[in-house]
């Protein structure tokens, strides 16, 4: 097989594989092993509420939904009721059989029944990116670090004894706090952990983290300042989370099979009942489930009925289009980006060329050694030597040489380990064609440097070049360099960042804003690296994902919470989004690293998100929560599932409808026909929540092939609340779109202090 043809069958042997690759993230969804499993499954149950259901005891409440089922006990003991549900939704999740389901619908009172569902799970540094980087003054002073607030986190539960989680200058727990550490969770409250309960499977038990996400991303939201916290050496400085003061409470839902919607479901409520602040929720989805099925959604209406504020992760299916989830307008959608910091491992190849890549395990004493013969073993397309599998390199002699893997199929470290144990002395890993520029900075077992793809296939050919025509022995050496910044450009999108535009919210953007979320340095309950110990006590970990943008925005949400009390939901997200920066450090527009050329609006959503902005946002859009029920009922939801929604009878038909592009969002999305003049016109309502006698004019950019025009180009606002609206009309102009399927532009209301901009997304059909 020549050269060519070689590059080509190995390509497409890639490709196939790396739609197996598990997307990236530590949940992996797993088959449930149970007693009665193969006969009993668990349902939500969707109930009417029983008369004076506000005065119920939680026993009487229990016997109501009892009362729905054909016995209270399994064959094997277990009880069929696992919840009783109270504010999140009016009903129960029960052990039960199709046919059961079925015979329970003739029951009076009874309204909707479906399967649960497993979601899989979706800093030194970056708080100082995101200029939270001084302790006496500016943002974390004028926030109070967000003290008083209460960040709940839902997630794989804590390591409490991590230094992040120390309560030294924590301040009480809030008076009106009604939660606990629960008995048997493993955890004793103090002033920063002051809540602690796992959910599973209608069982309550240990909120300990034996996975290390939650930690992690717990550590990210609202970790306590630890000074000297590196990994492995790599990016030393002092640690500290978004809101280092704000309280956590800890609700445990994900487990070794992944995050059950049930459970999640229970989590919320009891946040609710708790008094949280701030629901946090790396948590993925499915990004076809209706919103009465994604427990994250469905819950998140609820919480807000309550003032509390939901974000959550948008997935780790990018650069696929239309692969986030969680798109209700109701939620922050959280997308994930890249920071300025690397943890430099350069390549240098025989011929002088160097790739620079990363690694959290520098040994120094490498840096003096090689060069080292490199050995390809999947050069002829064998699958498990492709991507290094366990026993791939059996036969294969690898002793001191470098060894090249693709990503994929298993876990990177797990692919050292196969390395070391046959007897390489490094491993240069690359990435696959969608993965791109993100490089993961990890604790590998042996000197490893990770490449993106483009620079992949240079180490690659290189190792062609020479094994083929025999004229020299590929070689190479890797030199590690440490922590370095700088690195442009800077943000960009993480290739994994799922994409919009979104399959479920009518034609709402999403994701709402990018946060960081690769290679980011937190809290880690074991040790890591080539030497692990058996008992961790200040360990921390990079990790990536949109699970760790997300703890950012929960995070900010507090410090903002902390200094307007009063500020509903809506104010909050409008805030975010609207101060977010479209633009780069050098001020370009962000980039996708999947190519590295300029991201479309559908994986950037507004931008960058932007604390000290969002602390002042001069103007934002409100939307009333009964506002939603005219849009789901616009969306076409059955008066059914508005009910199981909203929790109450509701008949869509006596309902003034709203669509999606006319809700007062912060961003604006339309759909326009390629080949026609039609016009779409929406109208908004910003308030004032800046200074009085402000006045603020209209700066509009783009969208390309797109005429926007406004009722108005000025708003004058007298005083604080006051509020003005406005139709925004957009129509195809001059040779519109041609090829391209979107175009992006924003609307910017600029007064001498503030700029509010919205984002303004366009789908050519």
């Amino acid at each position: 097989m020549d050269g060519h043809k070689l590059r080509v069958f190995l390509f497409a042997i890639l490709s196939f594989f790396y739609c197996l690759t598990p997307p990236m993230g530590h949940g992996q969804l797993l088959p449930i092993v149970e007693e009665d499993a193969a006969k009993y499954q668990t349902y939500i149950v969707h109930v009417e509420k029983p008369e004076g259901s506000e005065f119920l005891s939680s026993e009487d409440l229990e016997s109501w939904h009892k009362s729905f089922l054909p016995n209270t006990t399994l064959d094997s003991g277990k009880p069929r009721l696992i919840y009783s549900y109270r504010d999140v939704i009016s009903g129960f999740a029960a052990r039960l059989t199709p046919h059961e389901v079925k015979a329970m619908e003739a029951k009076k009172g009874f309204l909707y029944a479906h399967p649960d569902q497993l979601r899989p799970l979706a800093t030194t540094y970056t708080h100082k990116f995101l200029g939270l980087n001084n302790r006496t003054g500016g943002i974390w002073s004028d926030t109070l670090f967000g003290e008083g607030i209460v960040i709940g986190v839902l997630d794989t539960g804590i390591l409490p004894t991590h230094p992040s989680f120390h309560d030294r200058g924590m301040p009480p727990k809030p008076v009106a706090w009604n939660g606990t550490c629960a008995r048997f969770s493993g955890v004793r409250c103090n002033r920063k952990i002051i809540g602690a309960v796992a959910f599973h499977a209608g069982f309550s038990g240990s909120v300990i983290d034996t996975n290390g996400h939650g930690t992690h991303v717990a550590s990210t939201a609202a970790g306590n300042f630890v000074d000297d916290a590196s990994v492995l050496g790599m990016a030393r400085g002092t640690a500290a989370g978004m809101a280092p003061k704000a309280h956590l409470a800890i609700y445990k839902v994900c487990f070794q099979n992944g995050c059950a919607n049930s459970d999640s479901l229970k989590a919320i409520e009891q946040a609710i009942q708790d008094g949280v602040d701030v629901l946090s929720m790396s948590i993925g989805g499915n990004v076809t489930s209706s919103f009465d099925l994604d427990g994250i959604v469905h819950g998140s209406l609820s919480a807000l009925s309550h003032g509390i504020s939901a974000v959550a992760a948008a997935g780790n299916y990018g650069p696929r289009e239309s692969s986030l989830s969680h798109d209700a307008p109701w939620v922050l959608t959280i997308g994930a980006s890249s920071t300025d910091r690397r943890i430099r491992a350069t390549v240098r190849l025989g011929d002088g060329t160097e790739l620079d890549g990363e690694s959290a395990y520098q040994p120094s004493s490498f840096n003096a050694s090689g060069p080292w013969p490199i050995i390809f073993p999947g050069e002829h397309g064998d699958t498990d030597k492709l991507f290094c599998l366990n026993n791939s390199l059996d036969n294969i002699d690898v002793r001191g040489k470098i060894v090249f893997c693709w990503q994929g199929v298993v876990e990177n470290v797990e692919k050292g380990k196969v390395v070391y144990d046959a007897g390489g002395a490094a491993m240069v890993l690359g990435n696959l064609p969608e993965q791109g520029y993100t490089i993961f900075a990890e604790p590998h077992v042996l000197p490893v440097s990770g490449l993106s793809f483009m620079d992949a296939t240079v180490f690659r050919d290189y190792y062609f070049s020479g094994s083929k025509s025999k004229s020299f022995t590929p070689n190479a050496t890797i030199i590690f360099k440490d922590t370095v910044f700088g690195y442009r450009p800077s943000p960009g999108v993480a290739s994994f960042s799922s994409r919009g535009p979104a399959t479920m919210n009518g034609g709402i953007l999403k994701p709402d804003v990018l946060a960081p979320g690769v290679n980011i340095l937190a809290a880690w309950p074991f040790d890591v690296g080539p030497n692990p110990s058996a008992l961790a006590t200040k360990t921390f970990n990079f990790e990536s994902g949109t699970s760790m943008a997300t703890p950012h925005v929960s995070g900010i949400v507090a410090l903002i919470k902390s200094k307007h009390r009063n500020w509903p939901p809506a104010y909050i997200q409008s805030a975010i989004i609207t101060s977010a920066r479209d633009l780069d450090l050098d001020g370009n527009l962000i980039v996708d690293e999947n190519s590295n050329e300029t991201a479309v609006i559908f994986a950037t959503g507004a931008g960058q998100v932007n604390p000290a902005g969002a602390l002042d946002p001069g103007l934002v859009y409100n939307i009333d929560p009964a506002d939603y029920v005219g849009y789901v009922c616009g969306l076409g939801y059955s008066d059914y599932q508005v009910w199981i929604l909203f929790n109450r009878r509701i008949r869509c038909s006596t309902v003034q409808t709203i669509a999606a592009s006319s809700l007062n969002y912060p961003s604006i999305m339309a759909s326009l026909p390629r080949n026609s003049r039609q016009a779409v016109t929406v109208e908004r309502t910003v308030t004032n929540v800046g200074d009085d006698n402000s006045v603020y004019r209209a700066k509009i950019t783009g969208p390309a092939g797109v005429r926007v025009d406004l009722s108005t180009y000025q708003l004058r606002f007298n005083r604080q609340g006051q509020e003005k609206s406005f139709q925004v009309t957009l129509r195809i102009s001059g040779s519109g779109a041609g090829k391209n399927s979107s175009a992006r532009g924003k609307l910017e209301w600029v007064s001498n202090k503030h700029v509010v901009k919205s984002p303004i997304a366009i789908k050519f059909v």
